[in-house]
C-alpha cells in the first residue's frame, strides 16, 4: 500500500469517526465520575476498585454518543479500521502495573491510571492524523505524575477532574479539525 492511499484511508476513518469524539467525550464524563469518587471518604484501595467499576460504562456511554455525535464505529471498506480497536486494547497490557499499584500502593493508583488512559492515546495521533492526540498522551501522562508529586492522599481527586477537563479540551479541538477536514474534503470532492 503506498502513502497516498494509507492517507486517504487515515483521512476516510478520521471523517466517519469524527476523530473520534465519541469516545474522549465518554472518557471526559468517566474521568469526572472518577473525581466525585475520590472526593469519598473510603480507603485509598476502595477508592481504586471503584474506579475500576465505574470505568466499565466507558464504552457503553461511547456506544450511546456515537449515535449522538452520529459517528461510524465500524466501516468494513476500510482495512486499517480495526486498528483503532487494537490500539485500545493495548492499553490492557499496563493493566499488571495497575494492579500492582492497587495491591501495594493504593494511594497513586489513580496516578497510575491517568498515566495509562493519556499514554494510550498517543498512536491515535497518527491514526486519525491528529496531533492534538499526541499533545494529549504527553500533557495527561506527564501532568498526572506532576500532579501526584504534589497532591496529599486526601487531594488525589483533583487529579481525575484535570484529567477529565483535559479530555474535554481534546474533545472540542478534534470536533473543530474534524470541522475543518470535512469543509476541505468536501470542497475537494465538489
Amino acid at each position: 500500500m503506498d502513502k497516498d492511499k494509507l492517507d486517504k484511508l487515515k483521512i476516510d476513518l478520521s471523517l466517519k469517526a469524527k476523530n473520534g469524539i465519541d469516545f474522549i467525550v465518554a472518557a471526559s464524563v468517566v474521568w469526572l465520575l472518577i473525581g466525585l469518587i475520590w472526593t469519598l471518604s473510603y480507603s485509598s484501595y476502595n477508592k481504586s476498585v471503584f474506579t475500576f467499576m465505574i470505568s466499565g460504562i466507558l464504552l457503553p456511554l461511547a456506544l450511546l454518543l456515537s449515535k449522538v455525535f452520529k459517528t461510524e464505529w465500524k466501516n468494513p471498506t476500510n482495512p486499517i479500521a480495526p486498528l483503532g480497536l487494537w490500539l485500545n486494547f493495548a492499553q490492557l497490557f499496563y493493566f499488571p502495573f495497575l494492579i500492582f499499584i492497587l495491591l501495594k500502593m493504593p494511594d497513586y493508583f489513580i496516578m497510575t491510571y491517568a498515566i495509562i488512559t493519556g499514554a494510550h492515546l498517543f498512536p491515535y495521533a497518527w491514526f486519525y492524523d491528529e496531533i492534538a492526540y499526541g499533545i494529549a498522551a504527553g500533557g495527561i501522562a506527564i501532568g498526572a505524575l506532576l500532579l501526584a508529586l504534589q497532591l496529599s492522599a486526601a487531594n488525589m481527586y483533583i487529579l481525575p477532574v484535570v484529567v477529565s477537563g483535559s479530555l474535554m479540551v481534546l474533545a472540542i479541538t478534534l470536533y473543530l479539525s474534524f470541522r475543518k477536514k470535512a469543509a476541505a474534503f468536501s470542497s475537494l470532492t465538489e
